[in-house]
């Protein structure tokens, strides 16, 4: 379908979202090489802001939520994107010392489809409500939500939190923001399906 639609010209900027663990990055990445040479991912975890500023603002015990991202930065490439006027830069994401890396990522003007992925796509509040406008399509991810907490965990040990503190987070801070993610499903084009 994205092929399709790119045909005409145009770029395309498709979103994928779903809740921590729901495979999005793994998911973007299939599609991304599916599609060819003319298509790249943009994560939404590049617009984390970074760890200094959340412990000034007091919420680096809840790193992940909405208000932890720097949303008009975000909002701000994916106009920047959408304008399709030259080459865009954008920050990734470094998880071993979960810390943005700006200008890590290049959309260049013969990217024609891009892949955002991430979780707030589809929020409707505290300035996410502009991000699904500047997206063609979106789909959303959903999975039995035990898997998704295994892989939350297995993925904080991967990146140095002991198994107690992994599960910690997974089930505590990580599901507080899936209940948010959850909220905005009903919002996207259609549902994803994911092995």
């Amino acid at each position: 379908m994205l092929r399709r639609r790119a045909t005409g010209g145009r770029r395309i900027v498709a979103g994928i979202a779903g809740e921590p663990g729901a495979g999005k990055s793994t998911l973007a990445a299939a599609v991304a090489v599916e599609l060819g040479p003319d298509t790249v991912v943009l994560p939404m975890d590049g617009f984390h802001l970074p760890q200094a500023r959340l412990v000034e603002l007091g919420r680096r015990d809840r790193m992940g939520a909405p208000d932890t991202f720097d949303v008009p930065g975000f909002v701000g490439v994916l106009r920047e994107v959408r304008a399709d006027s030259g080459p865009v830069d954008a920050p990734g994401f470094d998880r071993d010392v979960e810390e943005p890396v700006p200008d890590s990522i290049r959309i260049a003007p013969a990217h024609r489809i891009v892949v955002v992925e991430g979780n707030y796509l589809l929020h409707v509040a505290d300035g996410w409500e502009q991000v699904a406008a500047q997206l063609d399509v979106t789909g959303f991810i959903r999975i039995d939500p035990g898997i998704r907490h295994e892989r939350l965990i297995a993925r904080h040990i991967a990146f140095g939190k002991t198994p107690d503190a992994a599960r910690a987070w997974a089930l505590g801070p990580d599901e507080a923001n899936a209940a948010l993610i959850r909220a905005g499903a009903d919002h996207a084009d259609m549902r994803l399906p994911v092995d």
